[in-house]
């Protein structure tokens, strides 16, 4: 069956603009344009719509999305079971935020006693699993499975004041970074500071410190522009200062 882009679109659930957007940046071109100039989509394009929807809905920048669907070696198959797998976790995820919120229902109406651990326990699983979906497979090739594990556990058994006080570090770390960098100088004691209070905020992840280890992340940061762009949020730079500040703060000779 063929479609136009507004039957594709309402069948979707999408916009026509997304569609012919999708067109132009060449990760969803139709099967042919029609006499009249109207963009007419097949079985493929539906199919292939399909798997642009649930890598969006899986947070797959459109950059990617088409890198990866574009390649020669895509395999649909292959991406659906791929995307089964993650949806089941994301389902998981939240099946355990439900039951965090149902069991705070049932203690705010008097019918069980939940202790401030339990509180929290919905919310760090998810984060663990976040965690180990976006960078698990280049953290545990860098510091192997026990390591990880170790760390997993360790934030796992949090307690809520340790949660609390390492929220604040990483807030902490991010506010003196910026302040830092008006300096121009990682070895000025403003970086420094930002450096010793990561060394602090790693401490509630790490089982026991290691200054070449934290060197080695903070070069890690760089080298992933999944953690650039996250510590560059405090502005262009920020990643590579914060790295050359913590190479100063554990003495690391490049």
């Amino acid at each position: 069956m063929e479609y136009t882009v507004q039957k594709l679109a309402k069948m979707a659930g999408v916009s026509t603009r997304t569609l012919r957007y999708y067109h132009e940046v060449g990760i969803l071109k139709p099967a042919r344009i029609n006499t009249t100039g109207y963009r007419i989509y097949g079985p493929k394009e539906v199919d292939r719509l399909q798997q642009i929807l649930f890598f969006r809905e899986l947070g797959v920048s459109l950059e990617d999305i088409k890198a990866i669907i574009t390649s020669p070696n895509f395999d649909s198959v292959s991406a659906l079971k791929d995307h089964h797998r993650k949806l089941l976790e994301k389902r998981k995820q939240l099946d355990l935020l439900i039951s965090n919120v149902e069991k705070t229902i049932a203690a705010s109406e008097g019918r069980i006693i939940m202790n401030d651990k339990e509180k929290f326990e919905g919310f760090k699983k998810m984060l663990v699993d976040e965690n180990e979906q976006k960078y698990g497979k280049e953290i545990r090739e860098k510091y192997g499975d026990e390591a990880v594990e170790k760390s997993n556990e360790r934030f796992r058994n949090m307690s809520k004041s340790d949660y609390e006080a390492m929220t604040s570090l990483g807030v902490q770390v991010m506010e003196t970074l910026a302040e830092a960098m008006k300096t121009g100088d990682p070895s000025s004691p403003l970086a420094q500071k930002a450096a010793e209070l990561h060394r602090q905020w790693l401490s509630y992840h790490w089982p026991e410190y290691n200054k070449e280890a934290h060197a080695n992340l903070a070069q890690m940061y760089v080298d992933d522009e999944r953690f650039t762009a996250y510590y560059d949020r405090v502005q262009p730079g920020a990643t590579k200062f914060l790295r050359d500040a913590i190479h100063i703060y554990t003495g690391f000779k490049a």
